[in-house]
């Protein structure tokens, strides 16, 4: 079996914790010979992990030692956010907000339809919303789910919020289904004026979309689309 090695596994937990907002804006980080010392590897390994990070946009350096970065513009994946929601039951990171827009049943379009194997005039349940972290807007995001859910899950039909956060958690507890496979994508386009207006851009700004599927073995519990702003970094980890 292949293990990441030492460098990523401490970025990659400074980067989480950066994300989830339990290393806050601004503040040190333990010298690199601490870090060292807690991990039980060489100084270099540190250093490797803490270049990696301050090219990314987690953390800046400084005489006086590594410090979060103000207002780093970092934001989770899909996948990101899905371990989240099993670890935590909420779809946001530390500092994260969600402001819902729309919720209800809708006829979706063709492409989403078939995705989820519906018969013509059949409804999915669609939510919108957005967050942001600050006065930051971090994301414009539409998930669909099937109909039934909103039978089994009422307050996904709302615009309040949702308890914990997250539909994903909700229907586990009210249905029993839990997501088991996933799949991301992403593509660079430019904002239409739908997206620009709810994320403060100017229309045809450059901005990163997202799509994820995320199923079990009955099908699709969730298809999501998400837009961001240039500004903002997310990053994979993965094992080869």
């Amino acid at each position: 079996m292949i293990t990441d090695p030492p460098y990523r596994r401490i970025a990659e937990d400074i980067r989480v914790r950066i994300r989830d907002g339990d290393l806050a804006e601004g503040q040190r980080l333990p010298s690199i010979k601490e870090l060292a010392d807690q991990w039980k590897v060489a100084t270099a390994t540190v250093r490797n992990a803490l270049t990696w990070l301050a090219e990314e946009g987690y953390i800046r350096t400084s005489p006086r030692g590594t410090f979060v970065a103000d207002s780093p513009s970092v934001a989770p994946t899909p996948h990101d956010r899905l371990i989240r929601v099993q670890r935590t039951g909420s779809i946001l990171a530390g500092g994260e907000t969600k402001k819902v827009t729309y919720a209800g049943l809708v006829r979706p379009p063709l492409y989403v339809a078939e995705l989820f194997d519906l018969d013509e005039g059949d409804q999915l349940l669609r939510r919108e919303y957005v967050t942001g972290r600050g006065t930051r807007r971090l994301a414009l995001a539409v998930t669909w789910h099937p109909a039934h859910f909103g039978a089994s899950v009422p307050e996904l039909l709302s615009t309040s919020p949702v308890k914990g956060d997250d539909a994903i958690a909700r229907i586990k507890e009210a249905t029993g289904r839990q997501v088991k496979f996933g799949r991301d994508s992403m593509h660079g386009r430019t904002a239409d004026e739908r997206e620009a207006s709810a994320l403060g851009l100017p229309i045809g700004t450059a901005v990163l979309a997202l799509v994820h599927e995320w199923s079990d073995e009955q099908g699709l519990i969730e298809y999501g689309e998400a837009v961001m702003p240039n500004r903002v970094t997310i990053g994979y980890e993965y094992t080869v």
